[in-house]
């Protein structure tokens, strides 16, 4: 299953201290922070953007929590369809495919209406 696929690990503040570098992660996540909470979007509309890109990239496992999370903040199933949609028309059937195999999967945890 898709969702079985491991995440990316949350910055590492051990090697940050390790090698001198905690202000820059620091610097980095206060610039994420800043991105999400102050961007013109607004949520539902970044999570769908966040879907997307991951389907495009080909990451299943971060496309997949970025779904349910646009679900969360209201996106339809019809919505989410059209950005796999787009994802065919930008990235090919490759990432279609993924987009789809990522949906039938939230759909079938309860991810539906």
């Amino acid at each position: 299953m898709l969702g079985s696929i491991p995440l990316p690990p949350e910055p590492n503040l051990g090697v940050a201290e390790l090698t001198g570098r905690l202000e820059a992660v620091e610097a980095i996540e206060a610039l994420r922070r800043v991105l999400l909470t102050e961007n013109p979007l607004g949520p539902k509309s970044q999570q769908l953007v966040h879907f997307g890109q991951l389907v495009v990239l080909g990451h299943a496992g971060l496309a997949l929590r970025h779904a349910a999370a646009a679900r969360r903040s209201g996106a339809t199933p019809k919505e989410l369809i059209g950005v796999v949609e787009t994802a065919l028309v930008t990235a090919g059937m490759p990432a279609y495919r993924l987009g789809i195999a990522v949906l039938e999967e939230l759909l079938a945890d309860g991810g539906g209406p």
